[in-house]
């Protein structure tokens, strides 16, 4: 049954006449994702790709679509209220890829999504991607910017801090004829919505996964707390990669949650941290799939 999103879960697009939303709920329809609806205020009425209903706000949208799930496509000053928006309209997943929204917003997003039924992946995150049962496993459901044909229908779950190793990841198996149930980029900002920990949990309670790939990096202790639920709970294999090993001392890589302060968050702590809890942690990137297929 795969996590988070369904071949069937309904989806709207926030910034959808934006030339960088439009350009990926364009890709997202082509793989066969149910776009049902786009949002953007003072474009009400109008039609994208003369199939889909644009709206003024979310709350609208989800009123007249019926639509569970967005991808938010919008400038990283109106991303929060974005957010927010959906919140409100008590979608039940929501994903930012917007980049560069101030700390100080998604502090207080966290506090709104406290309690609710709302979950968000990112911000400046790729997205989700549940691949379809279609050729080229079209058909699925795509929500961000994944490259939707390296993905195939199978029962690796993956979930990722970086992007680019996500796609890593994703091509490995499928060119290893694995396949996915879903992959989750949930993205490398030092405030942000799901976590690793929330993610396998999701994927150590779905029977269609049977193995994940984990993949971190320098900064915060997100993957050790990975690790010692991990250490008690894990009932699949997991295989993790940490990036950033290499990484000159007090230099900032990557995203803006790879800091290390403090003597925490460094590649060493979090790969003693994994194989601690029996996890076994791929020695490069390229050897990602490999790893976590000899255990299954």
């Amino acid at each position: 049954m795969a996590i988070l999103v369904q071949p069937d879960t309904k989806v709207l697009i926030q910034g959808i006449t934006g030339s960088f939303g439009a350009r990926h709920a364009k890709l997202s329809l082509d793989y066969g994702t149910r776009v049902v609806a786009g949002v953007t205020p003072g474009k009400g009425g109008q039609r994208f790709e003369d199939q889909v209903p644009i709206f003024d706000t979310v709350a609208q949208a989800v009123r007249e679509t019926g639509a569970t799930a967005s991808a938010i496509f919008v400038p990283p000053s109106f991303a929060a209220d974005a957010i927010l928006e959906g919140v409100a309209a008590g979608l039940e997943l929501v994903v930012c890829v917007t980049e560069g929204i101030p700390v100080a917003d998604m502090i207080k997003i966290k506090r709104a999504l406290r309690g609710g039924p709302t979950r968000l992946i990112g911000p400046n995150c790729p997205g989700v991607v549940t691949p379809g049962d279609g050729p080229g496993s079209r058909g699925g459901c795509r929500l961000g910017i994944a490259p939707g044909y390296i993905h195939k229908r199978g029962h690796i779950g993956v979930v990722s801090r970086s992007g680019t190793l996500t796609y890593e990841a994703v091509w490995q198996l499928t060119c290893q004829g694995a396949g996915q149930s879903t992959c989750v980029g949930i993205g490398g900002d030092p405030v942000h919505g799901l976590s690793h920990l929330e993610v396998l949990k999701l994927f150590n309670d779905d029977p269609e996964t049977h193995g994940v790939i984990m993949i971190g990096e320098i900064g915060g202790t997100a993957e050790e707390e990975a690790a010692a639920w991990l250490r008690q709970n894990a009932r699949k294999p997991v295989v993790g990669f940490i990036a950033g090993a290499t990484a000159p001392p007090g230099r900032r890589m990557g995203h803006a949650g790879a800091i290390i302060s403090g003597g925490k968050g460094t590649a060493a702590a979090k790969i003693a941290a994994l194989r601690e809890a029996g996890v076994a942690v791929a020695e490069t990137p390229a050897v990602m799939a490999e790893t976590l297929l000899k255990r299954l």
